[in-house]
């Protein structure tokens, strides 16, 4: 397999990471997550080879993506915080346009 192939790899399993978040599908997050992690050590056997740029594009693209798994899996975490405070009855902090908390 070569780094192009492997980065494919990668994007594809980033893709399937996001629709399982979109779906809170644990198992199919579960695979997405071998693939991509299977997928960067393919890639990374290839480190002391020059880039070409096709293969920069490529990995551009899968941490463009790797960001959006990020800020899914960010905002879920989050929304799972405030539910436990409210459960809890803890107050949850307000924020300002500026992200303060307005006391």
């Amino acid at each position: 397999m070569t780094r192009r192939d492997a980065l494919i790899g990668v994007i594809e399993a980033l893709h399937a990471e996001i629709a399982a978040l979109k779906a809170n599908d644990a198992a199919a997050l579960d695979k997405a997550t071998r693939d991509k992690l299977a997928g960067i050590d393919t890639v990374a056997l290839y480190d002391g080879e020059a880039p070409s740029a096709e293969v920069k594009q490529l990995a551009a693209e899968a941490h463009r993506l790797n960001e959006t798994c990020r800020i899914y899996v960010n905002l879920m975490a989050a929304n799972v915080r405030r539910r436990l405070q409210v459960l809890s009855g803890q107050a949850a902090p307000a924020y300002g346009p500026v992200g303060y908390a307005l006391a």
